[in-house]
């Protein structure tokens, strides 16, 4: 009760700057589909419209299929992307997973989809480590059914190990690395543990969780290193998407939605592959991600006046 009254207060002083042609709030760290329906009821409330004005909205009242999938999936899209060009994939990787929220759960799902073996994951109190792989059934009843712990899935797993703090997830021998939970959780001590196990690849599902430094070491050591800004696009790819069937009055398809999403990454890895190829920094893929997103935005103001 109390988190819905906090939701419809806030957005009944929100409403007056959003819209479905203006701007449209999704979701993120402690706002999933609950706190989604408290603001979308509110605002309907105030303003007696239906219209897609926020994403990650509940399947009955105008979400899409794979909204909540879309940010592990999409992370899992560009790096298969990534891998593949550089003569690898998924396929019989060991791979570690920071995190045990959306993201993280279903980059653990699409990669083990794609022949990987997830091995760790964590949450704000610690990590665990099966050296089976991680059920990831008993992940999602933990986290998704009962709100709990990471640490209970060693009652249900007794032969796995759990271990207080976040950091020592870094240390796991690994192919790759996909840090899904929080900014700076990549620390220059850990890019450099993940280089002494053989890591060559980290792609990142949270919002900036490498340092910067981190970020300098992984790539002067020749490690594949897909930037957040471009490798979890998807969960605001598919937002775009949820929008486009609000505004059509349509509901697609898991497939459909899927499909989509899967070109939008692929799409996004070329463009930041090609920006870094052509300003002579190949490989760089931030840079070219960097790059490729001011040019879109510049080349937009230019045409439209604001010069």
């Amino acid at each position: 009760m109390e988190v819905m009254r906090f939701c419809q207060s806030f957005m009944t002083e929100l409403y007056k700057y959003v819209g479905a042609d203006t701007d449209v709030p999704a979701g993120d760290i402690g706002v999933g589909a609950r706190e989604i329906g408290y603001l979308y009821g509110q605002y309907k409330r105030i303003t007696g419209l239906y219209e897609g004005v926020l994403t990650g909205k509940g399947l009955s009242y105008g979400g899409s299929l794979v909204r909540k999938q879309a940010t592990g999936y999409g992370l899992c899209y560009f790096t298969e992307a990534m891998l593949n060009a550089a003569g690898k994939s998924f396929k019989d990787a060991t791979v570690v997973v920071s995190g045990s929220g959306n993201v993280a759960i279903y980059a653990n799902e699409k990669a083990t989809e794609l022949g990987a073996k997830v091995v760790a994951m964590s949450d704000s109190n610690g990590y665990i480590y099966d050296k089976d792989g991680i059920d990831l059934d008993c992940v999602k009843q933990i986290k998704e059914v009962k709100r709990g712990r990471i640490k209970e899935y060693v009652d249900a797993h007794p032969t796995a190990e759990y271990h207080e703090g976040c950091s020592g997830i870094w240390t796991i021998k690994c192919d790759i690395a996909l840090p899904c939970a929080t900014q700076n959780e990549i620390s220059l001590d850990s890019c450099k543990a993940l280089v002494a196990n053989g890591c060559y690849c980290v792609s990142e599902g949270a919002n900036m969780p490498t340092v910067i430094e981190g970020i300098e070491y992984l790539q002067a050591n020749g490690v594949l290193f897909g930037p957040a800004k471009a490798a979890n696009a998807g969960g605001v790819g598919t937002s775009a998407l949820e929008m486009s069937q609000n505004s059509e009055r349509l509901s697609w398809t898991a497939e459909e939605v899927d499909a989509k999403l899967k070109t939008i990454m692929v799409n996004i890895y070329h463009n930041v592959e090609a920006a870094a190829k052509e300003y002579g920094m190949e490989g760089n893929f931030e840079a070219g991600a960097n790059i490729a997103g001011f040019l879109k935005v510049a080349d937009a103001m230019y045409a439209q006046g604001v010069c």
